[in-house]
């Protein structure tokens, strides 16, 4: 076996209440919390109340440059010296990187890959605090911030270990508000970051674990907490998908699904957690295939196989993809197509995908065409 690190927030609570800490997690940090929560802050206006010295920073959607850097400003100006991300991943990931530049000098583009300088934080983050109120992206537990540049349509992020949550409060609770199409999405993400990392070849005894039983949950409870908004056993099912997906993407790597989905986010919008799930089943299927094909060896099969059994109580390949087809069709997932994306783009798509840090974790290397090919299946 080879060798492996792993890293995490320094403390997770989970359960439903488990946000009431809040003002007392709070307090250990600071006395004047920076709060960024989703555009309608008011739905969790209880909670916030509960905090003394609060600013609250609304994040509209999925973070743009501009919006961290007028983030930036606000927590400076507010003299904020802890920040608390309560909303969606989009919230989390602005409030991550928010935390971790309002100390540090310089502009967002010194910090960020691919298209910045790529720069650690030379100062130590103001400390961040995760509560997320969907069950989907996992950022609670990972050490990097996405944020979007549409002015070179692409996704991109800082990273740093020193971004990790001090806490990661997760209450399913907070995510009985989320609509069907919300759960969809944010669901499906959570899934394929159990199954990724599940199937990689950066796992390790510790993700394997993680994974497995994000798998028997995402099994158990994705689609009930679809159907049925306020089932709090199946919304905690996926909240704790969702914690074991971040945690272990964050050890063992991602693959085909969010290196496709990175770029496709970048260039359409197109909202993260619908862009994977639009693209899960075939990502999987043309691994599989290519696997098969060049690789037949490859543990990775016997990883798909295991996952059929976990997610649908049958074993095998063919179980797992007919498992996540008929769920994706249940759960009522949009086309590539119809998220905004053209044949004319896949050329671009594929290019960008192939050689993004996302897509270091698939276990077989996959061509233009195959790529391609994924993209003409998901349209």
């Amino acid at each position: 076996m080879s060798s492996f690190a792993f890293a995490t927030a320094a403390r997770i609570a989970f359960g439903a209440g488990s946000a009431g800490q809040l003002p007392g997690v709070v307090a250990e940090f600071g006395s004047r919390p920076l709060v960024c929560t989703g555009a309608i802050p008011d739905r969790f206006a209880a909670l916030i109340a509960g905090l003394d010295g609060v600013r609250t920073w609304p994040v509209a959607g999925e973070p743009t440059l501009d919006d961290v850097r007028a983030g930036v400003a606000a927590a400076r100006e507010h003299g904020a010296d802890v920040v608390v991300g309560l909303g969606g991943g989009a919230v989390l990931d602005a409030a991550k990187l928010i935390a971790a530049l309002a100390p540090n000098d310089g502009d967002v583009l010194d910090y960020v890959e691919v298209i910045g300088a790529g720069r650690p934080p030379a100062r130590t983050p103001l400390p961040f605090i995760a509560v997320p109120t969907t069950a989907g992206t996992g950022s609670e537990v990972t050490m990097n911030g996405v944020v979007s540049s549409p002015e070179h349509g692409v996704k991109v992020s800082m990273r740093h270990p020193s971004m990790l949550a001090r806490v990661a409060l997760i209450d399913p609770e907070l995510t009985l508000g989320c609509p069907p199409t919300v759960t969809a999405s944010s669901g499906l993400d959570a899934l394929t970051q159990c199954l990724e990392p599940y199937v990689s070849p950066f796992a390790n005894p510790i993700t394997d674990g993680l994974c497995a039983e994000g798998l028997r949950r995402a099994g158990r409870g994705l689609r009930r907490a679809h159907a049925v908004g306020d089932d709090l056993e199946a919304r905690t099912d996926m909240a704790l998908c969702s914690l074991l997906g971040g945690i272990a993407l964050a050890n063992a790597k991602l693959g085909a699904v969010h290196g496709l989905a990175g770029v496709i986010g970048g260039l359409t919008g197109a909202p993260h957690g619908l862009t994977c799930a639009t693209l899960l089943v075939e990502c999987c299927r043309g691994t599989v295939t290519a696997l098969r094909e060049r690789q037949p060896d490859s543990p990775a099969l016997g990883r798909y196989a295991e996952a059929g059994e976990l997610l649908s109580g049958t074993a095998g390949v063919g179980a797992l993809l007919d498992w996540l087809a008929e769920t994706v069709r249940l759960l009522g997932v949009p086309t590539v197509a119809e998220i905004g994306v053209s044949a004319e783009q896949y050329p671009q798509i594929c290019r960008q995908a192939a050689a993004s840090s996302s897509m270091k974790g698939n276990p077989i290397v996959l061509d233009a065409a195959e790529l391609e090919a994924i993209l003409r299946r998901s349209a």
